[in-house]
């Protein structure tokens, strides 16, 4: 019988990535960080064990939407109050709240419940080029299919 590996927490290293969403597709920015959040990228993953690192986007503002999605898809709000659904355009959200839209692209892709949200903690989203985490030494994250890595 086959035992499941659990990883201790002295296994886990974080480490610090760098992605630039610069002329990048908001889908396969998401699903690419939210892999390297989940830590699928490890040969130690376990699906129930934050076994991710942590990872800061900048230039969000930057991210292209395909396919006309900017006018097409909307983001929705509810207060509670009757007739309080307020929906705002992904072109709205990308000029006014980009960090917001990535954000929230994202959180769609981790699991749902106390690890996905444990695992969102670990991303920072810039709307420009700098962040405040110069200190934690972040490595840049080429995303596949992306010729420019960011240094």
């Amino acid at each position: 019988m086959l035992r499941t590996y659990s990883p201790k927490p002295s296994e886990i290293e974080r480490v610090w990535y760098v992605v630039d969403a610069e002329d990048v597709v908001l889908g396969r920015l998401a699903t690419e960080v939210a892999r390297v959040l989940r830590g699928k990228h490890r040969p130690i993953f376990a699906p129930h064990i934050d076994t991710g690192d942590h990872v800061i986007v900048v230039n969000a503002s930057k991210v292209v939407l395909s396919a006309d999605k900017g006018s097409r898809e909307f983001a929705y709000r509810h207060s509670g109050y009757p007739g309080s659904l307020t929906a705002t355009s992904y072109a709205e959200m990308l000029r006014d709240k980009p960090e917001e839209l990535v954000r929230g692209a994202v959180k769609g892709m981790l699991p749902k419940g106390p690890l996905g949200r444990r695992q969102l903690l670990k991303l920072k989203v810039y709307a420009g080029p700098a962040h405040p985490h110069d200190a934690q030494q972040p490595r840049a994250f080429g995303l596949p299919g992306s010729a420019r890595r960011v240094s």
